[in-house]
């Protein structure tokens, strides 16, 4: 399928999951703002993939990672950043969520089989609880040390913007 085809609307989503379900295929979520792509996001993602056949990421618009990160992010737009994420073999579908916590919506919308989620966020993570609603499970994929967005951040301005 073609990067840009991927991506798809919010009312889009339950149709399509609909239709994956009927074909007898595992369909699993996850989430995030995915800003500044590093190897952590792509190792998160093919671990998120592996525990079905499609996989369904939400990403949070502009305005969501403003709400919940900072005024200054994201650094990269909502656009290119699903479009990043759609490039991407392991994942199946991309859409943008618009709510401080996009997750629970989430998980309502496609009402996955499995939700992926960072292990730092813990087995109680707000997801835990939707989730099992639901019937799916709750996977925690460990993080790759060193590799944040932000930590990326910290690096850079330490290396560029030292003073001469």
């Amino acid at each position: 399928m073609a990067a840009r085809k991927k991506i798809v609307s919010r009312d889009a989503v339950p149709k399509i999951c609909n239709e994956l379900r009927a074909k007898g295929k595992k369909i699993v979520t996850c989430n995030g703002s995915f800003d500044l792509m590093h190897i952590g996001h792509i190792t998160f993602l093919q671990e998120a993939k592996a525990r079905g056949d499609a996989l369904i990421v939400g990403v949070n618009s502009n305005s969501s990672v403003k709400q919940y990160k900072s005024k200054d992010k994201p650094i990269i737009d909502e656009k290119h950043r699903m479009e990043s994420l759609a490039a991407l073999e392991c994942v199946d579908y991309v859409v943008l969520m618009d709510e401080k916590e996009i997750a629970v919506p989430l998980i309502n919308l496609a009402r996955p089989d499995v939700h992926a989620n960072g292990e730092e966020y813990g087995k109680d993570c707000v997801e835990a609880k939707a989730i099992k609603a639901i019937g799916g499970k709750l996977y925690l994929v460990k993080k790759v040390p060193g590799f944040s967005t932000t930590e990326l951040i910290d690096r850079i301005t330490q290396i560029y913007c030292r003073k001469k």
